[in-house]
């Protein structure tokens, strides 16, 4: 699936979808960010009910996700510069999303203990990294060919994603009975809850950084070159997030995993204030995105221990709805008030500082009330 939409994100690079470069309006900014939040629309209240209760289980819907993306892209050939590419591409937007809940509800299915989701996670980051750059040197070779050329490619790879998809674990539907009230209480479990607020601050600090540096450099000297650069670095930071992410789960718990990711954010917010300029910007922003990808896969197993079995990709499609709208949300502030640099950056280490303490101040609440016992700090009985 990563190599398939790596092919099709090369074919639509001079799309009238995918234009859209940092010197662009502000209105049409707005626009793409009220269009990344449509798919979460259908996603939350349809898609992830549907994928716990379908007969055949998760893996029946990563088959049809993998079926339906290749659908899709055979679909857009032809249609690259044409306006019905806007509808082509927001269902390959939903069923992404759909292949994204219905892998991380997989990924509990495949590992032999709670201690491991991390590890599988991160590989599971690092193989979709390595993968989308390897494809997308061939993918650019065959659109010097022809712009639609990628996306047959992309039909190849999500055609193999299908067939591999019928190699996973079938899983369960579980009753088409309402939630019971255990099942609601583990959903809003202390640490469950104070791992998704830490995401959102995580995902919001996500989307500030990425518009707010995008304008910020427009006015900089050989502002475009220092952007690319910037997305550069903090796609290879986000690879060793996912690198480092096991190591520190073989030393720290979930919870101090994130606590770290929070405080690392804090001290580089507040030094590249001091220092500013373009290269402290830059160091910012991979900072950001290590620590973000740190945080992700803590949060990750989080949901993926804690959360019940039978309403995972539920509660996956909730959190990575409101996850999307802490980076709309937060991205919304570059681009309709201009932020100089090192303001944008001392912003960034307030609001983690801030996010840093309610972290410790809710941990501590969460053991007081329940007269003594480390429920925010604790876990379920591991499995297996």
């Amino acid at each position: 699936m990563t190599a398939g939409e790596a092919a099709m994100t090369v074919a639509l690079a001079n799309s009238l979808f995918l234009s859209m470069s940092p010197d662009a309006a502000r209105g049409k900014v707005v626009l793409f960010l009220a269009l990344s939040l449509a798919p979460f629309a259908v996603v939350s209240p349809l898609i992830g009910p549907v994928i716990d209760r379908m007969k055949g289980g998760r893996r029946l819907v990563v088959c049809l996700a993998a079926a339906g993306r290749a659908i899709v892209t055979l679909l857009m050939i032809g249609r690259i510069d044409s306006l019905t590419l806007f509808p082509l591409a927001f269902a390959a937007m939903v069923l992404s999303k759909t292949y994204s809940i219905s892998k991380s509800a997989l990924v509990p299915t495949v590992v032999k203990s709670d201690s491991d989701l991390v590890e599988a996670n991160s590989r599971l980051g690092l193989l979709a990294g390595v993968v989308g750059f390897a494809v997308a040197v061939p993918a650019g070779l065959l659109q010097l060919i022809s712009d639609s050329a990628p996306l047959f490619l992309a039909i190849v790879f999500f055609i193999g994603a299908v067939v591999s998809a019928t190699q996973l674990p079938r899983g369960e539907r579980v009753s088409q009975a309402p939630p019971t009230q255990a099942e609601r209480d583990e959903l809003h479990s202390p640490r469950l809850l104070r791992a998704s607020r830490t995401m959102w601050l995580m995902r919001g600090v996500v989307g500030f950084m990425f518009f707010h540096l995008a304008f910020w450099l427009r006015d900089q000297k050989a502002g475009t070159l220092w952007f690319g650069f910037a997305v550069g670095l903090s796609t290879l930071a986000t690879m060793a997030g996912n690198a480092l992410s096991p190591m520190l789960r073989r030393k720290l718990h979930e919870e101090t995993m994130m606590l770290s990711a929070l405080l690392a954010l804090t001290i580089c917010g507040f030094v590249t204030t001091y220092v500013g300029g373009v290269t402290g910007g830059v160091i910012l922003a991979a900072t950001v995105n290590c620590s973000a990808a740190i945080c992700r896969l803590a949060f990750e197993s989080v949901v993926q221990s804690d959360a019940p079995d039978a309403n995972r990709a539920r509660a996956f499609a909730v959190f990575e709805t409101q996850n999307q709208l802490a980076w709309v949300l937060a991205g919304l502030l570059p681009v309709l008030f201009r932020i100089p640099g090192d303001v944008g950056f001392a912003l960034i280490g307030i609001a983690t500082a801030l996010g840093m303490l309610i972290f410790i101040m809710w941990g501590r609440f969460s053991i007081r009330i329940q007269g003594g016992r480390a429920i925010g700090l604790g876990r379920r009985p591991r499995r297996g």
